[in-house]
């Protein structure tokens, strides 16, 4: 075989190795038009994701800072959490709170974050996590008031009560012949403002609410005495069997939450102290 045909026979070779590395690297070149998907790419699930229901106007639980126009507080933290351990994405989205119970039953969120209280009537219609904050129904009054430390002491006197909240059933079920007069408000906020400026003589709070609004605000408030009770808050979700999957991964992260101290350490952030125990 003569140099010349040898050589034409070691060109088409070559040429022919390029041509078939070239077809091997489109086929892994993902980058390129036309190209393989892997198949780990294709099977990847959806982000999880929850709609979480509140105010958006609760410090120090949930409300808008008016600076970065996002929403703060310990439950915002608490969840950003949660979605940590348990891989959810998570949306919040703000009503009233007389409006969020409706946005639950009729599924636009998956459930309620500002200070739920976990009663026995909300017991019967919704599951709920694990509590997550012990914080008592607490008075607040004017700086200096000492003069009302209970209900009796209010007996001809205003309270402000937040629409929608538990507090209005404990004035109710004391004061059997209405000697105490309710003011009704759409905000924990507006009450708090009322009590400082000598407009009604108390307003109800949970005692986390009244401490970290005290300590931000600097409003000349102080606790009306002993908190009465003692209120487990939680998340409350729909009634439905898909929902108890979901709640479970929620109480597991809690629960590693509550161990390492990340909770109690959101709760002395927000509220001065931990109130995330009960017997705190």
């Amino acid at each position: 075989m003569s140099k010349k045909t040898q050589g034409t026979h070691k060109a088409v070779a070559l040429a022919m190795l390029a041509f078939v590395l070239l077809l091997t690297a489109c086929g892994e070149n993902t980058g390129k038009v036309g190209a393989a998907v892997p198949a780990k790419a294709s099977s990847e699930a959806p982000a999880k994701k929850l709609v979480i229901g509140s105010t958006g106007g609760f410090y120090p639980y949930v409300f808008q800072n008016s600076d970065t126009n996002k929403l703060e507080g310990f439950e915002v933290d608490l969840w950003s959490e949660i979605a940590k351990l348990t891989g959810y994405e998570v949306e919040w989205k703000t009503s009233e709170f007389s409006g969020l119970f409706g946005l639950l039953d009729t599924g636009k969120i998956d459930t309620i974050a500002n200070s739920i209280a976990v009663t026995e009537e909300r017991k019967k219609k919704y599951l709920f996590s694990e509590p997550y904050v012990y914080s008592g129904a607490q008075l607040v009054v004017k700086e200096g008031n000492d003069a009302i430390q209970s209900l009796e002491d209010l007996k001809g006197k205003k309270i402000g009560i937040q629409l929608g909240t538990n507090f209005a059933n404990l004035v109710k079920d004391f004061d059997k012949s209405g000697e105490i007069e309710i003011v009704n408000y759409e905000s924990a906020e507006a009450g708090f403002q009322d009590v400082a400026i000598g407009r009604i003589d108390a307003t109800f709070a949970t005692k986390a609410s009244a401490l970290g609004t005290i300590q931000k605000t600097k409003l000349p408030l102080q606790l009306g005495g002993k908190q009465l009770t003692t209120i487990p808050a939680a998340n409350p979700f729909l009634n439905k069997e898909e929902n108890k999957e979901l709640i479970n991964e929620v109480n597991d992260a809690l629960k590693q939450l509550r161990e390492n101290g990340k909770l109690a350490e959101i709760s002395t952030k927000w509220f001065t102290q931990d109130l995330t125990n009960p017997d705190n």
